[in-house]
């Protein structure tokens, strides 16, 4: 059976989850807000993604790692949440995979992890 965290120590880890998600969903508004804005800019060579052109080859390039940005930081967002919900299921810190208790040192690095190291790459 896998050991139960303190409910200091889960109280510590929701803390880490809940300001992680307020920064992860202000990144996500910010992103969708600047995207907005380009998007009811008037078409200007600033704002022209043309590849053909210096300056746009270059604005692409931004745009595109934005929204690599953008996808990681949801990623980060569902799997936060999802740490939330085992949370509130009475699961946090017990692995997914194997049923093993999560060591605190990789909670402490990664709060919304679900498994241990050695089951990362099953999921």
């Amino acid at each position: 059976m896998a050991r139960k965290l303190s409910k200091s120590t889960i109280d510590r880890f929701r803390r880490r989850l809940d300001d992680e998600q307020v920064r992860l969903e202000s990144i996500i508004d910010e992103f969708e807000r600047q995207r907005e804005a380009s998007r009811l800019a008037e078409s200007s060579s600033e704002h022209n993604a043309d590849p053909d052109n210096a300056d746009g080859g270059s604005l692409a390039f931004e745009m595109e790692m934005d929204l690599s940005v953008e996808q990681n930081a949801k990623e980060l967002l569902d799997k936060v949440r999802h740490a939330r919900d085992r949370m509130e299921k009475d699961l946090y810190g017990t692995c997914e995979v194997t049923g093993k208790p999560i060591p605190v040192t990789r909670l402490k690095a990664l709060p919304y992890a679900t498994t241990v190291v050695e089951a990362a790459d099953r999921v």
